[in-house]
């Protein structure tokens, strides 16, 4: 009976003190909904009473005027005069040496606020600056002139204080307002329209969820400390024209309801616009951006203007989009642009755009839609500038671009997009080829790659499972660590391991690949197979007319003369310059191309010369030279079915003479028997006699004629895709 009567009192217990929770938490609701801090008229007391009474903030000096409801509208006129002309006077001393700084947060202000009658106006000519400002206020406002003077140039330096330090007097046109302390307006509400045109702020400006309800004038405002506008919100019209901002802004989060000019203005250090938005026209003409700049998830939805603006660093537009035109036109780029993930569904103009050597446009991820949208740029040019991290992901984006050049008719942009697809590919192929497979290398050669014996077993163990099909699924080992994965993710490859077939076949690839990227530009570049066909035919025809006309010493020397052996020399040095100025011009990799090059051209000629010298020449005709022309016509020659040996037939060897050594002009007759067996082309149709020739001779003739079927194959092919509308007059014949 007494267990039963605890346990009643026990649960009875439990039941009122649940009770008296809920009542609590009922009566606490009303009091946690209530504002802390209730806002305040500002009255000229109260602002008296502030202005004496300063709070630290930060270590630094501030007027407490947050939570006021500042009244600056029209019909409040009296309070409004006495309002500035309190806080200027507070606002221009020194004191103890520290500026008196201003808080407004989470203020609201009726009426239009005009800040920059809060500075003092001063001219910055350095005879009539005020003498008030300190050593280091001076400073600051002396640094202005270098900006002024870089700016010069651009159209910047006609604010009222570079005339003053670049002008040669003063006028009361010229001055402006220096504002010595901070301004902080955090999530402050502005109804009316906001002034602080021309104003010199020496201290940071922080205006973290600030709302502008009406126009906000910053025109040729400069920063001179850190400026912090994140979260902003400005409901109307925003002028920044001709501003400086000498160290960091940062603008995340800022929402721009309508039109934004920042037209002419400089950022001295790095700039922070991520996930803004810009609802109206944002104009960036004339600025100059000397740090990072990063745009990365903002929205345009109107346009967007950056025409001659010069970029100093690194512009990031990272996952960024564009609902309207975005114009760089004429703009200047000293470091790499990345659009990675961005969105373009108008136009991208970047016409007479400058890029550094290390400048490029990152397009990896790119959203664009040639059918909705155009790519602009000057032709030949931008292509070359447009960049893909890799193949895979991208050639979606690639084939857009290409669409887009191909509707513009900007044939070697297109030329430039398959380039650099195929360039691409080919790494994708040397990766594949030379990468260690995860999923079939031993555990040794995992331990001399870089794991450890822990993420070895773990990656067998996890292979014996499932193969491993891409990298993700190794970073998901909890034994792999990021450091180690950075490390060792290009060594490695994923999939199922090739077998000895699938690996030679991607080698030929591989192989022929190369040879069309380092000869042609993949058939981009006509004048660098000009370039290589060049030096081709001066290396032939200087083998042919050494073989020829320098056949032995003795008894009876058989030898060219010197007039032939200087005028031979030196044709062949200028062809080889005129063919190797080609190749440098027109290839990326120019060393690489004559290296590949040479190794076509040099080792099997040299080899049979070689062979031919050493075992000598003891054959009938020894005096007679081993080629013959055409003698029944001279004229340039299209020779695409030409052997490089005459015929048996005897009607056809009457036609055919020796050429004549004695002649002073005879050494052309060999560039002429080169020019055939290569381009197929020569002014006559000189072939090798059948008779008495050694074969070693006849095996060098068709060797460079079987080279001669694959580079006319390749000057055609190139030709067809650098000039439309050749490949369809090429098939049509």
């Amino acid at each position: 009976m007494d267990a039963k009567i605890r346990l009643f009192s026990c649960i009875l217990n439990r039941f009122l003190l649940f009770l008296l929770v809920i009542l609590l938490c009922f009566t606490c609701l009303p009091v946690l909904a209530q504002p802390q801090t209730e806002r305040v008229l500002l009255t000229v007391d109260l602002l008296q009473e502030r202005l004496h009474n300063p709070v630290f903030e930060d270590g630094k000096l501030f007027v407490d005027l947050r939570f006021m409801v500042v009244d600056l509208r029209p019909e409040n006129g009296e309070f409004a005069s006495q309002f500035y002309q309190l806080l200027r006077k507070e606002l221009s001393k020194t004191g103890s040496g520290k500026s008196l700084g201003l808080d407004l947060s989470d203020a609201v202000i009726q009426g239009d606020f005009v800040g920059s009658d809060l500075g003092i106006r001063t001219s910055l000519y350095p005879q009539v600056i005020s003498p008030s400002f300190s050593p280091g206020e001076q400073e600051q406002l002396a640094q202005l002139k270098g900006v002024c003077l870089q700016s010069l140039g651009l159209g910047f330096a006609s604010g009222r204080d570079c005339k003053s330090l670049l002008g040669t007097q003063s006028t009361a046109s010229s001055d402006i307002y220096v504002f010595r302390g901070g301004l902080t307006i955090r999530r402050t509400r502005f109804n009316g329209m906001v002034s602080f045109a021309n104003t010199f702020f020496l201290q940071p400006v922080d205006a973290e969820g600030a709302i502008f309800q009406g126009v906000s004038n910053w025109t040729e405002t400069r920063f001179s400390r850190t400026v912090n506008f994140s979260g902003a919100v400005f409901r109307q019209s925003a002028q920044w024209g001709g501003s400086i901002f000498f160290d960091k802004a940062d603008w995340k989060l800022v929402k721009f309801q309508n039109g934004v000019y920042f037209q002419g203005s400089s950022f001295e250090d790095n700039v922070n616009f991520t996930q803004a938005v810009f609802t109206g026209l944002a104009k960036f003409s004339r600025s100059q951006w000397w740090g990072n700049t990063d745009f990365s998830q903002v929205r345009f939805a109107g346009q967007v203007q950056y025409t001659r603006s010069h970029f100093h660093g690194f512009l990031l537009l990272i996952e960024t989009t564009f609902e309207q035109a975005v114009t760089f036109r004429a703009a200047q780029f000293q470091q790499p642009v990345t659009f990675r993930g961005a969105s373009i569904l108008n136009q991208a103009d970047f016409s007479d755009v400058e890029f550094s050597k290390s400048a490029y446009l990152n397009v990896s991820g790119l959203g664009f839609n040639s059918n909705q949208a155009k790519f602009l740029g000057n032709p030949n040019q931008i292509g070359k500038m447009l960049v893909v991290s890799s193949l895979q992901g991208n050639q979606s984006v690639l084939r857009n671009l290409a669409q887009n050049f191909r509707s513009l008719q900007q044939i070697g942009d297109v030329n430039q997009l398959e380039y650099t697809k195929q360039q691409l590919r080919l790494q994708e192929l040397t990766h594949l080829l030379t990468g260690i497979n995860i999923n079939s290398a031993s555990p040794e050669t995992l331990i001399r790659l870089g794991f450890n014996f822990h993420q070895v077993s773990a990656i067998i163990s996890r292979r014996e499972l499932q193969p491993f099909r891409d990298k993700t699924e190794l970073l998901a080992l909890p034994e792999v660590d990021f450091n180690t994965y950075i490390q060792l993710n290009e060594k490695l490859m994923f999939g199922e391991p090739l077998l000895v077939g699938g690996w030679l076949l991607h080698a030929w690839t591989w192989l022929c690949l190369s040879l069309l990227l380092l000869l042609s530009g993949y058939g981009t570049s006509f004048w660098l197979v000009f370039g290589v066909g060049i030096m081709a035919i001066a290396y032939f025809g200087l083998v042919f007319w050494f073989i020829d006309r320098l056949r032995r010493f003795r008894p009876v020397a058989i030898l060219p003369t010197t007039d032939e052996t200087i005028a031979m020399l030196t044709s062949f040095c200028c062809l080889n310059l005129l063919g190797i100025l080609a190749v440098f011009r027109n290839s990326e990799n120019p060393w690489l191309t004559l290296m590949c090059l040479g190794l076509i051209i040099v080792p099997i000629p040299l080899f049979l010369v070689i062979r031919l010298y050493q075992g000598g020449r003891y054959h009938n005709q020894i005096h007679v030279t081993y080629f013959t022309e055409d003698s029944s016509m001279r004229q340039l020659r299209l020779l695409i079915g030409r052997l490089p040996v005459i015929p048996r037939y005897i009607g056809f060897r009457d036609r055919y003479l020796s050429i004549l050594w004695e002649k002073r002009w005879n050494w052309l007759n060999y560039y002429d028997f080169s020019m055939n067996n290569l381009l197929r082309i020569g002014f006559n149709d000189i072939r090798l006699r059948d008779e008495d020739v050694p074969g070693i001779i006849s095996s060098l003739a068709w060797y460079e004629w079987s080279l001669g079927v694959l580079y006319i194959t390749l000057v055609l092919w190139t030709l067809s895709r650098t000039i439309p509308g050749l490949n369809l007059l090429i098939y049509l014949k």
